[in-house]
């Protein structure tokens, strides 16, 4: 039976507060006068993946709790004008929140409201199955939501993927879904040991791979084939922000994992897309879309001067069907501002 959805998105809808800052850590003062200023504007880690990957093609939906309020209002007005697949829960707390102070090269603190979660809080399961049983793949947000709702992805047989942010390889509230997911994305920034915790969510968990980004350093790779490193993409446009770069490095990847390419290009579009999302203010929403991807990334293929991308990451350029226009549907497995272009990939 075919899927009505390529990616089913769980959790992580929410509203932002942008707040420019001259620099990052921010000294003590009594005020600052700042701009271009402050801005509120929906977005959070599953409503940009689910962005990301609707702007390249795949058919997407987003699942989450959201409150009835102005902000679960902008939540909705996000997918409804982009287009994007939305079922909404009541959250009982209001949609969540969040502060994130931008720096003038790009650089993002992020506050997260806590207040807005309850213990209580759950996506009903019947729901949860219901839509499973027309995804291909399942994206999963580390919400507290979404944790109970791994098993009913599992016995749907879909695919899933999850992205543990900045874990620190050791709170055990990210375990579930390091544990839980076949594909799994972590910022290295506060990794100790990346590759040491990447094998050790391999060897635990069922996860396939397992990539770590760490911006300007590029992304590492682990498979039980070994570990690849792969070169951040230069942006072709001026590095603004990095906020949702790793969002957008996620879709990247998905995507090309979905339309049957191998890992090493699936983690080219990855780049591409995470350096694309670089360029894009952290008051706007936008992703690259497919023919972008497929330009950018045959230009990154030449960039290299020293052909280091070619030889680690592929040896050829994305292949054809990348650009066109198709997706090969295959059975569910069982399992502010510089003005400065700089490699940038989360």
């Amino acid at each position: 039976m075919s899927s009505r959805y390529d990616v089913l998105v769980l959790g992580g809808a929410g509203v932002d507060t942008i707040v420019y800052v001259p620099e990052l850590p921010l000294p003590y003062a009594d005020s600052y006068m700042i701009r271009p200023g402050i801005e509120t504007r929906a977005g959070q880690t599953g409503d940009f993946v689910a962005l990301g990957l609707s702007a390249l093609g795949l058919r997407t939906h987003h699942l989450d709790m959201i409150g009835d309020d102005p902000a679960g209002d902008l939540v909705r007005a996000f997918h409804r004008d982009r287009g994007i697949g939305l079922t909404e829960v009541p959250l009982p707390g209001g949609t969540r929140r969040a502060v994130n102070l931008v720096s003038p090269d790009g650089r993002r603190l992020s506050l997260y409201d806590d207040s807005r979660s309850q213990e209580s809080d759950r996506l009903p399961e019947d729901l949860v199955r219901s839509l499973a049983a027309v995804s291909r793949h399942a994206h999963v947000s580390i919400t507290h939501p979404c944790a109970f709702a791994l098993p009913q992805l599992r016995e749907a047989g879909l695919s899933i993927s999850t992205d543990l942010h900045d874990w620190d390889g050791e709170n055990p509230y990210h375990e579930p879904f390091a544990h839980g997911a076949d594909i799994v994305f972590v910022s290295a920034t506060a990794l100790a040991e990346p590759e040491r915790t990447m094998r050790r969510i391999l060897e635990r968990g069922r996860a396939e791979v397992v990539i770590a980004t760490a911006g300007a350093e590029g992304a590492s790779v682990l498979t039980a084939d070994g570990l690849v490193h792969v070169p951040a993409v230069t942006p072709r446009a001026p590095v603004v922000d990095s906020n949702g770069a790793g969002d957008a490095f996620a879709a990247g990847f998905l995507f090309g994992r979905l339309t049957g390419e191998d890992l090493d290009r699936c983690a080219l579009t990855g780049a591409v897309a995470g350096a694309y999302a670089c360029t894009v203010p952290a008051t706007a929403s936008d992703a690259i879309d497919r023919a972008g991807l497929v330009e950018a990334a045959a230009a990154a293929l030449t960039a290299d001067a020293d052909g280091a991308r070619v030889r680690r990451v592929t040896d050829r350029a994305p292949s054809a069907h990348l650009g066109a226009g198709r997706i090969i549907r295959r059975g569910r497995p069982r399992s502010g501002r510089t003005g400065t272009s700089r490699p940038c990939t989360s």
